[in-house]
């Protein structure tokens, strides 16, 4: 079994800010793809839930912006639970670029900043899915 892009996300974020944990995984490919799966199948049914509130008078076009709007609040609501943990304080200390705290604005990465290959990269695979080698 493959890994999902929650999976390969989780692995990115824990790596990178949650290095005890991540170093403690004896098995970090099966973990991530075993997560990657729970998270995928918690997404699916919260969308699911929140879909059961559709009108039965939508056009088709209402319906497909509530199944995308269902699909977003529930990765926005599982995500930080499961996959993009709060860094280890050590991470946020050794990291030069920490995570913005909750309300503050994202950087803006275009062409020229250091992070774009990283940024471009992580952009590519929420929309084709993680590279298979």
């Amino acid at each position: 079994m493959s890994m999902n892009r929650y999976g390969a996300m989780a692995m990115r974020h824990w790596a990178r800010w949650l290095p005890r944990q991540y170093a403690a995984i004896s098995d970090t490919s099966a973990f991530f793809t075993t997560l990657g799966e729970e998270v995928a199948w918690q997404i699916d049914e919260l969308a699911d839930e929140l879909m059961d509130e559709i009108g039965q008078g939508e056009s088709y076009l209402a319906q497909v912006g509530r199944l995308f709007a269902s699909r977003v609040i529930a990765e926005e609501l599982v995500l930080p639970e499961r996959v993009l943990l709060d860094p280890e304080l050590a991470a946020e200390n050794d990291q030069g670029d920490a995570p913005p705290e909750t309300g503050e604005r994202p950087t803006v990465v275009d062409r020229e900043h250091p992070s774009w290959d990283e940024v471009n990269a992580e952009q590519h695979e929420r929309i084709h899915g993680p590279a298979t080698d």
